[in-house]
């Protein structure tokens, strides 16, 4: 056959990762072969599903298998499988960049954290590059199932940059990597210690593992092949649930918890679910599916099944059902009557679990929260269902713990109200100490009122649809008339009605182009002014969100309410000359929209009032 070559560059976050590799992480360097094994197996899988409807692909080679050979000799490691194999193109893709969603985000979190970044390779799809942890020079040989001219390609580099694919002659399907071991890294180079590491990470492989022995040079099968989640729960150790999540998931950290459960009856199917410990870092990213593996009958059929909402999409583990047809796809799994039904009772299950742990486990609980609490709060917008079973889960930080930490359950609150309170109290902001601090909270603070503190970004449109929680209505303390009763002590100073009045309409002549009207606070009691919303308009903070998403709003002026006993507005009612009274207005306007975690339209003007109003001492 014609012999062609070409040397390639790297993409350049993978010159990043391949430098990190190479020269940062040797900690629990051994993963590499987990990694290499691991992949291995997904390529025997594609193939044993693509011949479901393409026989001919197994090329008269049903067997599918794993082989790992060494040579103490040549220094050489050898991962073999008659899997699907690559072509040329795919050659190219899959081992020249790093053909994910989150790149970017995997990029930025490389931290030289060794137990850190060695946890991110495999969650990012690059567990390939693992190798080059304990190889100098890494050679792929492959060639596509179903290739008839049984044309291959060489792949090979050294991690300096650059890479050369050739083509090559190769009779067999499937992919066999080589590894040049490093002088440091050729403890590999034997049964032993190659045996000890399957067991440890990859017993539960579904397809043989195959090693060659040393004395005989013949290859024995070490793993067990049998499926983890066939098992009864009883016959499996926490440290085999452990490697299992590590497999699936190429998470180095252990799990937080997992289920597993068989279900019989109308439908049949096994679930094993993990909890991760740790959010991914592309947890966010539009781009990110779920993370379920598929099985019928034990027969992989994909990855990333639909069978969660996107609000448990950090759930990682494997569904195996008895029901569903083997050639089932994508489009017929989402309309599929029984895969609804699956979808139904693993979510079910699945916040059944999370009840149980905030109940029993609080500590563990929180572990989980600080990670995906935000998460599950998105559940409350799109899973109607089980609003109610949500919104016993969801977290607050609050004025009782005056905490960042989200701790406090809807549960704990109502617990706590007064005897005369009629509504859970709650105010949005960008950030927890903008909540904190908002001099909305007062009235709350003399009344000792515990308010929640929300302050993430999906805190609003949880808010639009989380309206009562046991009875009790939600209401901001940022909107409206907040019906509390008057201090049982008056404020010292308080003006003439008639004097107030006055300067109110004068403040109102001043900010008619910023504000909807001016009035005297019932919050108020040490700041001076702030600003509400509307009643049935839309918060300040949402306003704000959607201004910077782009989104065209109807105008909606806040209301500027003051406090008529503060010394700033008792000096403006002293105040005879109305230039000093615009300026002191503006800037209380602007002080009460900075407090609100608002933007000044001109901070430069902003600070030229203050320092002129400091230099002529009020």
């Amino acid at each position: 056959m014609s012999q062609k070559s070409q040397t390639l560059s790297f993409q350049t976050e993978v010159k990043q990762l391949l430098q990190l590799m190479i020269h940062s992480l040797y900690s629990n360097q051994e993963i590499f072969l987990r990694e290499l094994i691991s992949n291995a197996s997904d390529a025997l899988d594609k193939l044993r599903f693509l011949a479901l409807s393409t026989p001919q692909l197994y090329e008269n080679e049903s067997e599918l298998q794993i082989k790992i050979y060494f040579d103490a000799k040549a220094k050489t490691l050898r991962i073999v499988d008659n899997g699907i194999g690559m072509n040329e193109d795919e050659v190219i893709q899959n081992l020249g960049t790093i053909a994910k969603s989150g790149t970017k985000n995997f990029i930025e979190s490389l931290s030289g954290d060794q137990t850190k970044d060695l946890s991110l390779i495999g969650q990012f799809g690059v567990g390939f590059y693992s190798a080059f942890m304990v190889a100098e020079t890494v050679t792929v040989l492959t060639r596509k199932a179903g290739d008839s001219t049984k044309n291959g390609v060489k792949w090979e580099s050294n991690g300096d940059g650059q890479f050369t694919v050739n083509s090559v002659e190769r009779p067999e399907r499937g992919t066999e990597i080589i590894l040049k071991l490093r002088k440091e890294a050729q403890d590999y180079l034997n049964e032993w210690r190659l045996q000890g590491i399957i067991h440890q990470y990859s017993d539960h492989i579904l397809f043989p593992i195959l090693l060659q022995q040393e004395k005989t040079d013949e290859l024995k099968q070490i793993n067990s092949t049998q499926a983890l989640w066939t098992r009864s729960k009883s016959d499996i150790t926490d440290a085999e649930y452990r490697e299992f999540y590590h497999h699936i998931s190429h998470d180095h950290q252990d799990p937080l918890d997992w289920i597993h459960y068989h279900v019989e009856g109308k439908q049949q199917y096994t679930a094993l679910l993990y909890l991760p410990s740790k959010k991914a870092p592309d947890l966010f990213s539009q781009e990110r599916k779920n993370g379920l593996k598929l099985f019928i009958q034990r027969v992989f059929i994909m990855d990333n099944a639909d069978l969660l909402p996107g609000y448990l999409r950090f759930i990682k583990g494997v569904i195996d059902s008895s029901d569903l047809p083997l050639n089932v796809s994508r489009e017929l799994l989402q309309n599929n009557a029984l895969s609804e039904k699956i979808k139904t009772g693993l979510t079910k299950k699945i916040l059944q679990t999370l009840s149980k742990m905030a109940e029993h486990e609080k500590e563990r609980y929180l572990q989980f929260w600080s990670e995906f609490g935000v998460v599950v709060k998105e559940g409350f917008t799109e899973d109607f269902q089980h609003q109610k079973e949500i919104a016993a889960l969801l977290r607050f930080a609050s004025t009782k713990t005056n905490d960042v930490n989200q701790t406090v359950s809807l549960q704990d609150y109502v617990a706590r109200m007064q005897k005369d309170q009629q509504a859970i109290y709650y105010i949005i902001a960008d950030q927890f100490t903008t909540a904190q601090n908002s001099p909305h909270l007062e009235i709350f603070r003399e009344k000792q009122i515990e308010v929640l503190l929300l302050s993430d970004r999906i805190d609003e449109w949880m808010m639009a649809y989380l309206t009562e929680f046991e009875g009790k209505k939600f209401q901001s303390v940022t909107k409206g008339d907040l019906g509390l009763q008057e201090s049982t002590e008056p404020a010292a100073n308080q003006p003439e009605t008639a004097a107030l009045d006055s300067l109110i309409q004068q403040m109102q002549t001043i900010l008619k182009e910023e504000v909807a009207t001016v009035r005297p606070s019932k919050r108020l009691k040490d700041s001076p002014v702030c600003l509400v919303a509307d009643e049935q308009g839309l918060s300040l903070h949402l306003q704000r969100m959607m201004s910077q998403a782009g989104q065209m709003l109807p105008e909606s002026k806040p209301i500027l309410e003051i406090n008529p006993g503060h010394v700033l507005v008792q000096r403006l009612l002293d105040q005879a000359d109305d230039q000093k009274v615009q300026q002191w207005t503006q800037f209380l306007y602007d002080q009460a929209l900075l407090a609100e975690g608002g933007q000044l339209k001109n901070p430069a003007s902003f600070v030229k009032q203050v320092n002129t109003l400091l230099l002529q001492g009020g």
